[in-house]
């Protein structure tokens, strides 16, 4: 029989150093349902981060592994080059379900491609090019995506698309500006007008943002922020690219993160959770724009049968049991859960942030003491308790000091109160004051 020491030989053998894992000695993951995870050791694992935010209905789940099991065994693969009856249903389901005027749907296999393919749209219908991204944001791993993204830790080489300009992050807790919200007045926003003016040709094809940033330790803007930015970026031209590929389906207590900011965006990507699981991702955008764009195009993977099917039955699942509705009931208990745990360990939680069940404790040094000096170490230690105690955490941030929770939207009270129970139980084992 194959040890868990075997696997994490191998690993290191194989794969790319890059391709990093959690923990001093990683997690050998074997078997999982709903919201319980089985290592290799025979170890059991109430999963905190959903597979980054991806596994957004449980794992295994009956209901998808049934549809895509019927899937598999009457077509699994045709390309975007013939209709088929699990494409057309999910964008129809997905022009219902987003807000606003969003009607024409293009898959890919990656949030990655979704983002590449949101810019492309942006420049071919404005006949713009320069695009506005946000720092701390991430986009996925390509020469664009890369060049979008404005975290040194994914970077692998320097930027690749001059067209992309950063705005400052909407970052309370670390403002920019070093003023305090409200009486900021969302400085951050408004700072748009002088980047547009100052380092581009004036007119922009657009802006793309993550409501909540996800890898960037889940930045969450000020309830303002969007609707003073979309106001700027079309005056020069642009369209509002929302990046719903972790926000999306649920996650933040609204079907879209960027419904909690009251702005209908032009076009929107999605991933991760759109489909439990299984390699699928989609831009949205209107009419007018997907019709701009007059030459060919075609993903091989995306749209695939089997990843759309699994994505339809994600949708009902979600849309039958209220699963937007029990994000938004289950994050207030996280929330309020995440603060206790804040006014308890003062000095090492500086920042509790998040929306539903998307939510993040930010890891400083002697913050009572007024030091927000980022605490990866913290973070790192942290994990290692939590994993003794049989709770899955995730981290992000720009410093990899800001703890990432997220589990399956279908999560009862009963295992996010057990979750926050090993969470308290791991600070007060790390001696946390």
């Amino acid at each position: 029989m194959t040890t868990s020491d075997e696997i994490r030989k191998k690993h290191a053998d194989y794969l790319f150093p890059a391709v990093a894992n959690f923990y001093q000695q990683p997690v050998v993951l074997t078997d999982g349902k709903g919201t319980r995870l089985t290592d290799l050791d025979g170890n059991e694992y109430l999963d905190f981060f959903g597979g980054i935010l991806t596994v957004s209905i449980g794992h295994s789940n009956e209901e998808v592994n049934a549809a895509v099991i019927a899937q598999i065994q009457r077509l699994q693969h045709v390309s975007t080059l013939y209709p088929t009856l699990p494409i057309v249903e999910l964008a129809e389901k997905l022009a219902n379900a987003t807000p606003g005027n969003l009607q024409k749907c293009f898959f890919t296999a990656s949030g990655t491609e979704a983002d590449e393919t949101a810019v492309m749209m942006a420049q071919v219908a404005t006949g713009n090019h320069e695009l506005v991204a946000l720092r701390h944001g991430y986009s996925g791993r390509s020469l664009l995506a890369q060049s979008l993204t404005a975290h040194n830790t994914y970077r692998a080489i320097p930027t690749q698309v001059a067209a992309v300009k950063h705005a400052p992050a909407p970052y309370c807790y670390r403002c920019p500006f070093k003023l305090e919200y409200p009486s900021c007045g969302v400085q951050c926003a408004k700072d748009l007008d002088e980047l547009i003016q100052t380092t581009t040709t004036g007119r922009v094809a657009g802006m793309l943002a993550e409501p909540i940033q996800g890898v960037g330790g889940f930045v969450t803007p000020p309830k303002e922020y969007f609707e003073i930015a979309s106001e700027i970026i079309h005056k020069y031209g642009g369209v509002m690219i929302a990046d719903e590929v972790q926000t999306g389906f649920g996650r933040t207590g609204k079907m879209w993160g960027i419904e909690q900011y009251g702005i209908e965006p032009e076009i929107m990507t999605m991933a991760k959770g759109i489909a439990n699981g299984f390699p699928l991702a989609a831009c949205i955008t209107t009419t007018e724009i997907a019709g701009a764009l007059k030459k060919g195009s075609i993903s091989t993977f995306g749209g695939n049968p089997i990843s759309c099917t699994a994505a339809n039955t994600v949708l009902d699942v979600i849309a039958r049991d209220g699963l937007v509705e029990n994000a938004a009931e289950m994050g207030a208990i996280l929330r309020e859960g995440l603060e206790a745990l804040k006014k308890k360990h003062p000095r090492v939680i500086g920042d509790v942030r998040g929306m539903g069940l998307m939510q993040a404790l930010e890891l400083v040094k002697d913050e009572e003491g007024g030091d927000r000096t980022p605490n990866p170490a913290a973070t790192a230690a942290l994990f290692e308790e939590t994993k003794k105690r049989g709770l899955l955490i995730g981290k992000g941030g720009l410093w990899g000091n800001t703890v990432r929770i997220a589990p399956a939207l279908n999560i009862g009270e009963d295992e996010l109160r057990e979750g926050l129970g090993l969470l308290g139980e791991s600070f007060d084992a790390m001696g946390a004051k």
